[in-house]
């Protein structure tokens, strides 16, 4: 038996008729109604949240030509095989992050995350005007899908841990659940990583099979429950600095709908984009409030000695990546480098400054 029919199979047993039901895209009078399968658990805040808005989005945009219908993680496949759901024709989109697809390119981890690397509104300037989506198209393209950024979280926090960090010491043999490029640079300062999807950290972390945990920040981190086990909350991320989640599609479905239609799911992601942002920016603080007040959080920033090796590491990472034998990882490398040189100016030159400005001198 083929993946492709394994998938619809497993997908039927455990549904019952009304998955089954769904086994082709519904076509009624011109009408379409796509599936997208999701890493997130459902109502997730934020990220499972906002592939719901997604697809309502699409869905009202469309006038219900094009209605889509979210599974989340295990309602119809297993949160990390969302993207092989797409490419084996299970469904027609998925809604995750393209740093969990590394082992099928490495290049695919740029997309989502770099250690040390762009803000998300500097990885926006070079996936939308400086060459990114094209390299995307590229790699995804070897895989019959098509990649649009859906979601962005901002800068993440560092992690949960059990015990407070000292110095490059107190990693040495952590089991640290964290993914991507970020992930091989915790595994270079000495942790033992592991990449679990959100529904599963909490169930390891409490059993002891993890010594620490990141996932995204407080919003998402108090839904998950992660204070109960872990007391210790750093603060920022190194490794992610601006995490944008996306959306895939079937390449070969989305290139047969009409033109108007293809712009519809293409500039619903761009909205739903900055929405998510917002969502964060919002949420973010009144959860760490809670956490610290009601919870007992201690939050915390990493030590000068951590953040200086991962900084090492993160360039030692980086040179391999743009050194790759294989050809579009180092074409995604050098473009996200030329990329980060100039808008780096903008971020560095001018909203550094202005917030240290505020944070020094302005207050209410």
């Amino acid at each position: 038996m083929d993946r492709r029919s394994f998938i619809k199979k497993a997908g039927a047993a455990g549904l019952g008729a009304g998955a089954a039901a769904l086994a082709t895209p519904a076509i009624s009078q011109g009408n379409q109604t796509w599936r997208m399968v999701t890493t997130w658990p459902k109502n997730f805040p934020g990220l499972g949240v906002g592939a719901q808005r997604l697809a309502d989005r699409i869905t009202a945009a469309s006038g219900g030509r094009l209605t889509i219908q979210v599974y989340a993680a295990g309602e119809l496949v297993p949160p990390l095989q969302a993207l092989d759901a797409v490419i084996d024709g299970s469904a027609e989109m998925s809604h995750g992050a393209a740093y969990y697809w590394q082992n099928k390119s490495a290049g695919l981890s740029f997309f989502t995350g770099v250690p040390y690397g762009m803000t998300s509104r500097e990885l926006t300037a070079w996936v939308r005007y400086l060459g990114g989506q094209e390299i995307w198209d590229e790699i995804y393209d070897q895989f019959g899908v098509q990649g649009f950024l859906s979601g962005d979280t901002g800068t993440q926090a560092g992690g949960w841990f059990r015990n407070e960090l000292t110095g490059l010491d107190s990693i040495q043999g952590v089991r640290f659940r964290t993914p991507g490029m970020g992930g091989q640079v915790w595994e270079k300062l000495g942790a033992s990583v592991t990449n679990l999807a959100a529904g599963e950290i909490f169930q390891a972390l409490q059993s002891g099979t993890l010594d620490a945990a990141e996932f995204v920040g407080p919003y998402n981190d108090l839904a998950l429950g992660f204070y109960q086990v872990c007391k210790n909350y750093y603060f920022p991320s190194f490794v992610e600095p601006g995490l944008a989640t996306e959306l895939v599609v079937d390449k070969a479905k989305y290139q047969a709908l009409p033109s108007d239609l293809q712009a519809i799911i293409r500039d619903c992601c761009q909205a739903e984009y900055d929405a998510v942002a917002a969502d964060f920016a919002a949420n973010d603080p009144r959860a760490l409030k809670t956490l610290v007040e009601e919870h007992g959080v201690q939050v915390r920033r990493f030590p000068e000695e951590i953040l200086e090796a991962g900084a090492k590491a993160s360039k030692e990472l980086l040179q391999t990546l743009l050194e790759s034998s294989d050809p579009l990882t180092k074409k995604t490398a050098e473009s996200f480098v030329s990329a980060l040189n100039i808008v780096r100016q903008k971020t560095e030159g001018t909203d550094v400054p202005f917030l240290q400005a505020r944070e020094k001198y302005f207050h209410l």
